[in-house]
């Protein structure tokens, strides 16, 4: 699976919503970047403060880190020559997907510094994206070009997650919060992509007002069950802005400056992690943290 085919998915940043959304977000927020690189793409952290995520090298290779008391570790799966690490639960668990060419195919649980596969039944490719506190975890599989359902694994079974409105191909949960809540995005066989909500009240589709070309994507999820995502407001194709979906009210969350901001994830106090990008002096993306007490 390509790196664009996980940005069309869920799994990339400034107008306001004007009347229809709250005041955007404003304040101080923390710059995210591996040492001697221009891109890093932080993708979820634990309410510790442990941050995971993905950048490229010199040579556009892509490798795993692990951002925990402001050390940077890198974490690469042995063969793989592409290695994203898409979240981490308090008690330091991390879920990660690896493969070969640019393209990940292989999931795993990284657990005390070993690798136990995760792979959904006859499928060719198993993609884990988020990790609640119970060690349940969400993501997708049988990811191409055509199609892809979800899966949540929960004390060792696989359960098929499946948008249920027509036309749906591609169902990407992204995270789950420890209520088991989760949230992702859908789409047909074209875009607009939609994001949803998956808990005990059902299925519930969650647009962002303005819908672009692209559509919706939500991202993360909190215990108290506020929701941060993104979403294109203009005609241009893939660029994003970023929001935050809070007691029914869309704030817009963008880094100032940026061509186009993608919140990742959200926790417990509210703090929101995520990447955005600039195209000058050159283009380059960085990650960003957004503290709650900055609102």
């Amino acid at each position: 699976m390509t790196r664009t085919k996980i940005a069309r998915l869920a799994c990339a940043f400034s107008l306001a919503l004007t009347a229809l959304c709250a005041p955007a977000l404003a304040g101080p927020f923390t710059k995210i970047r591996v040492p001697g690189t221009s891109f890093t793409f932080p993708l979820g952290f634990n309410p510790q403060g442990d941050i995971v995520g993905w950048y490229y090298d010199a040579s556009f290779t892509a490798h795993g880190f692990l951002l925990s008391k402001g050390l940077f570790t890198t974490i690469d799966v042995s063969g793989a020559n592409a290695t994203n690490l898409f979240d981490i639960d308090p008690s330091g668990d991390i879920v990660v997907a690896s493969g070969t060419d640019g393209s990940l195919t292989n999931g795993f649980l990284l657990r005390k510094s070993r690798f136990f596969p995760i792979d959904v039944p006859g499928s060719f490719n198993t993609l884990p994206f988020g990790i609640n506190p119970k060690g349940d975890i969400v993501g997708a599989y049988d990811m191409n070009s055509i199609d892809s359902d979800g899966f949540l694994l929960s004390h060792g079974t696989f359960t098929r997650i499946n948008a249920p409105p027509p036309g749906t191909v591609f169902t990407v949960p992204s995270k789950i919060n420890p209520r088991g809540d989760g949230v992702g995005t859908y789409s047909g066989v074209s875009y607009p992509n939609h994001g949803f909500l998956r808990g005990d009240g059902g299925f519930t589709t969650i647009d962002a007002p303005d819908i672009g070309t692209y559509g919706t994507s939500l991202t993360g999820i909190n215990p108290r069950g506020d929701i941060v995502g993104f979403q294109d407001y203009s005609t241009a194709s893939f660029v994003f802005h970023g929001f935050l979906l809070s007691k029914g009210k869309f704030s817009t969350v963008d880094i100032p400056g940026a061509n186009d901001t993608e919140p990742r994830d959200i926790n417990p106090r509210g703090d929101i992690l995520g990447g955005y990008c600039i195209s000058s002096p050159s283009f380059s993306c960085y990650g960003f943290l957004l503290s709650k007490f900055h609102h």
